[in-house]
C-alpha cells in the first residue's frame, strides 16, 4: 500500500531539509576578509574547499554483513545519502537518479553508502530489492542497524528522521566525501545525475 504523506508531515519534512541546506551553508569555509571567492569547480549546491571540513565518521554492517567505515575508504570517492528501502514514493525517484549515477562513475573507484533511515523494517533483503528496482551497479552498501547505531549518523550529517503510521519522513540528502575525508559536496534532492557525476569524477581525478 502506497505511503500517503499529511500536508503538515510534508511540511515538516520540507523544514527539516531547509534546515540541512542553512546548517551546511552555515558550515562553509571562512572567506579571508578582502579576499575574492573562488568559484567551485564542483556542480553540487553546496561546496566545501578541500580540508575544510572533515566528514563526519561512521562505521555500520552493510547488506551483507561486512562492518563499512568511512575511514576503510580513505583513497576513494564517497557518497553517502539516506534512504527507506520499503518507500514507494520519494524514495524509488531517488534511487533510479542514483542508478543513473552509478553507472557514468564506473572507473573512478567511487562508492556509495545509503544509510537506512527506517531501523523498524529495512533488512538486507528489502535493500537488494530496492537496489535492484533502481538498477544500481554493484558499487553501492546500504547500511543497517538499530535505531541507537543510525541515529548518531543522521544527526551528523543533518538528516531529520521521523516515523509515521505507514510512514518514515525523513530529509533528503547526497553529500560526496573526497579520497582525503572531506566533505566536498552537498545536494538536496532532486538533483542532477549530470551534476553528481561530475563532481565524483572530478573528485576521483584529484582535480
Amino acid at each position: 500500500m502506497p505511503r500517503r504523506l499529511p500536508l503538515q508531515l510534508r511540511l515538516a519534512v520540507f523544514a527539516a531539509t531547509i534546515g540541512i541546506a542553512v546548517g551546511v551553508a552555515a558550515a562553509l569555509v571562512h572567506r579571508s576578509q578582502g579576499s575574492a571567492a573562488q568559484p567551485s569547480p564542483l556542480r553540487a549546491q553546496i561546496t566545501w574547499a578541500a580540508g575544510a571540513k572533515q566528514a563526519p565518521g561512521l562505521a555500520l554492517r552493510d547488506q551483507s554483513g561486512a562492518t563499512i567505515s568511512l575511514k576503510s575508504l580513505r583513497g576513494r570517492v564517497v557518497l553517502v545519502t539516506f534512504l527507506d528501502s520499503k518507500c514507494v514514493r520519494e524514495c524509488p525517484i531517488e534511487g533510479h537518479v542514483l542508478g543513473d549515477v552509478f553507472r557514468r562513475m564506473k572507473g573512478t573507484g567511487a562508492v556509495a553508502l545509503v544509510v537506512s533511515v527506517d531501523p523498524w523494517a529495512d533488512t538486507p533483503g528489502s535493500a537488494r530489492r530496492f537496489a535492484a528496482r533502481a538498477g544500481w551497479s554493484d558499487s553501492w552498501r546500504w547500511l543497517l542497524g538499530n535505531r541507537a547505531a543510525l541515529a548518531p549518523v543522521w544527526r551528523a550529517y543533518n538528516i531529520g528522521v521521523k516515523r509515521t503510521p505507514g510512514d518514515i519522513l525523513h530529509s533528503a540528502a547526497l553529500y560526496v566525501i573526497d579520497p582525503s575525508g572531506d566533505l566536498r559536496a552537498g545536494y538536496l534532492f532532486p538533483f542532477s545525475a549530470d551534476s553528481v557525476t561530475h563532481d565524483v569524477q572530478r573528485l576521483a581525478a584529484g582535480t
